[in-house]
């Protein structure tokens, strides 16, 4: 699968990147507008996410909430949606119930109950992903899948969000039935989940690297960084 080439214009690499998206869908039969562009924009600039937003990409994911901070009171003026997608630390909980729309990485019923408490009424219900760790790697977040159900109740009982699916972040693998095997774990956990809540559809998975493989299993948010952006700034925090 080639990906959009790093020496072109923001805008160019957008454009690149819709159409290897809407190719892939189409060759596993899945509706292109099903699948959706998450741009994940932590360590880029105001200036860079302004750039996205003029070739029309308005959905944008961070990890690190004080630069998101920033980046959101700079882009105030346009009609971004954005997404909270790092581990979430309970003294954090305000800032991201009050300035995001939605959560991808929601792991514990007491974090969810804080996100509830602080998310301020007139804004409308938080969107929330719950975040599956499928391999037990010790280093990330998210729950086993056994114990989706019970936080999943959990959240559904919390009138200021919004259950919207599963997110996940796989190890990495070097071949496209390797990637392809945890996705499909937890397309499988979403329709388990559906049975019960049928407004539940969301499954956020998917990077740069793997992205066919989340197509072909049923992702609907592509968190999508290098393939837009071009190489990380590890300079940033």
């Amino acid at each position: 699968m080639s990906l959009p080439s790093t020496d072109v214009s923001l805008g160019s690499r957008y454009r690149a990147l819709q159409q290897t998206i809407a190719r892939l869908a189409e060759q596993y039969e899945r509706e292109p507008a099903r699948v959706q562009l998450l741009a994940v924009s932590k360590t880029r600039s105001s200036v860079e996410i302004r750039d996205c937003a003029v070739a029309g990409q308005l959905q944008f994911a961070e990890n690190y909430l004080q630069e998101a901070l920033v980046k959101i009171d700079d882009c105030a003026d346009l009609p971004l949606t954005w997404h909270f997608i790092g581990r979430i630390q309970r003294n954090k909980t305000r800032d991201i119930a009050s300035n995001f729309s939605w959560v991808h990485t929601v792991d514990r019923p007491q974090i969810a109950q804080r996100l509830h408490d602080q998310r301020p009424p007139e804004l409308g219900p938080l969107n929330v992903c719950i975040q599956v760790n499928l391999d037990g790697a010790s280093n990330k977040g998210g729950i086993q899948e056994q114990e989706v159900p019970e936080l999943a109740a959990a959240v559904m009982a919390l009138d200021r969000l919004q259950l919207r699916g599963l997110m996940t972040i796989p190890e990495p693998a070097d071949n496209l039935a390797s990637q392809r095997q945890p996705y499909r774990r937890l397309a499988a956990l979403l329709q388990e989940l559906a049975r019960d809540y049928p407004g539940v559809n969301t499954l956020s998975m998917g990077m740069s690297a793997d992205m066919e493989a989340a197509i072909a299993e049923g992702t609907t948010l592509l968190r999508i960084g290098t393939a837009l952006f071009g190489p990380r700034n590890t300079e940033a925090p």
